[in-house]
């Protein structure tokens, strides 16, 4: 435990909590700013790559859970977020201001997508308020669950902002084209039960305490799994997505041709075996 305090003593709004004293695998990511309601200030998008990319290399860690402090997971973008973008830009030149504003953009994003790049599968634990940013958080996690008294806002059309850290290429996937079009276009609230209606979700619980202890079931569960198969089994999802059919199984069967023969495979074959 010692070892993580130093690690969290690196993060300003972040901190990382072993689920179990016992070596489960399963780690705790939070959104520690609960005085802000988890809002995304500029500090985030430094520390959540680095976050996860620490997590990534720890041999200790297996699966993340990502969550929030206090009363709501996240409430989006912090707006001090926004003002020191707009206040860093120079101030004459349009196309030096329009290529600036870019890289800033092209940061945040990164941020966002250190999570389908972490090895490790990310799973999204969510309470009270998921607003703009945050849904640009779960849509990257790669599964997702919330307590009933869950909320989801796409909230960036009301702020005067088309989104783009993410939530604009990745919702459709998940809830369908029709359904991402319209949550977007409104910025209607929309809660547990139609998230999990429209497949946002894969479970809602009863309360936040029953999700934690349900999510780190699942978590756990996968923790026990092969890390080979499991790392395998995100990294071909993910790729698959921008692949056709035939590039997808091409690029699982030489995925397979490098890790398949692994001493996690023998010691499977050996189990079921007995």
């Amino acid at each position: 435990m010692e070892e993580y305090k130093k690690e969290n003593e690196k993060y300003k709004f972040l901190k990382i909590i072993p689920t179990s004293p016992h070596s489960s695998g399963v780690f705790n990511l939070c959104l520690n700013r609960p005085s802000h309601l988890n809002a995304l200030s500029p500090h985030f998008f430094t520390e959540f790559p680095h976050a996860l990319s620490s997590l990534d290399q720890n041999p200790d860690v297996s699966v993340i859970i990502l969550s929030g402090a206090g009363r709501h997971f996240c409430s989006g973008i912090d707006l001090q977020a926004l003002n020191s973008i707009s206040s860093g830009l120079p101030s004459a030149d349009r196309g030096r201001i329009g290529e600036k504003l870019r890289r800033d953009i092209k940061f945040m994003q990164d941020a966002i997508t250190a999570i389908e790049l972490c090895r490790k599968p990310v799973i999204a634990a969510v309470h009270g308020a998921c607003v703009g940013g945050g849904i640009d958080i779960i849509t990257a996690c790669d599964l997702r669950f919330c307590s009933a008294d869950a909320f989801f806002v796409v909230k960036e059309v009301d702020l005067a902002i088309t989104a783009d850290l993410g939530t604009l290429q990745r919702l459709p996937a998940i809830v369908g084209f029709g359904n991402a079009m319209e949550l977007a276009l409104t910025g209607r609230r929309f809660s547990s039960s139609e998230a999990k209606e429209m497949g946002l979700v894969s479970k809602v619980f009863a309360s936040k305490e029953a999700m934690e202890e349900g999510v780190r079931a699942v978590a756990e569960g996968i923790a026990a799994k092969s890390p080979l198969a499991v790392t395998g089994t995100k990294a071909v999802l993910l790729r698959g997505r921008d692949l056709t059919l035939h590039q997808a199984l091409d690029y699982v069967a030489t995925w397979n041709s490098a890790v398949l023969l692994s001493d996690d495979l023998k010691e499977c074959l050996h189990k079921k075996a007995l």
